[in-house]
């Protein structure tokens, strides 16, 4: 049987963590094995849920992300805003999600790291840029399929094993 399918959640500022329970809930069932991590400076809420584990880290600048990126791998989804934690993470061999649904690859994460050190260059220079767009439901759908998706890839890669 192979390992279960971790997915790790950057939870502090997550808007989509009840839809990545229903969806794992919904793999479960199926017999994938999975286990979601939501990773917090601070305690959050979660599901009483053997498969749903709540991790609260110290607090501090990027203590949560690199709590994730010391322990998510290859057949594992991240679900994270961070473009620096998205890249480390793929570089590890995982998926990476963003809540909009934008998923991080490795033809994509260069590109994304690179606006997002200008955009922080141009806001530290005292420009004003626009801030992330309103999550609605266009971006939850999105989301929703990018992880079925890429759910889907890892039980067909072997990973998540079927549950006797």
């Amino acid at each position: 049987m192979s390992r279960p399918i971790s997915i790790f959640i950057d939870a502090d500022a997550c808007p989509v963590k009840a839809e990545i329970y229903r969806v794992a809930e919904r793999f479960a069932l199926k017999g994938v094995v999975i286990k979601v991590l939501v990773v917090s400076n601070a305690p959050i809420a979660v599901p009483r849920d053997p498969m749903i584990e709540r991790v609260v880290v110290g607090a501090g600048l990027d203590v949560a992300d690199d709590w994730i990126a010391d322990r998510a791998g290859e057949g594992d989804v991240v679900i994270t805003a961070d473009v620096p934690l998205a890249s480390r993470s793929i570089k590890a061999g995982a998926a990476a999600i963003a809540p909009s649904g934008q998923p991080f690859t490795t033809d994509s994460i260069g590109m994304a790291l690179a606006t997002r050190n200008l955009l922080t260059d141009l806001r530290s220079a005292g420009a004003i840029t626009s801030g992330p767009k309103p999550f609605g439901p266009a971006q939850r759908s999105r989301f929703l399929s990018a992880l079925d998706q890429a759910l889907v890839r890892l039980v067909r890669a072997g990973f998540g094993g079927k549950s006797a």
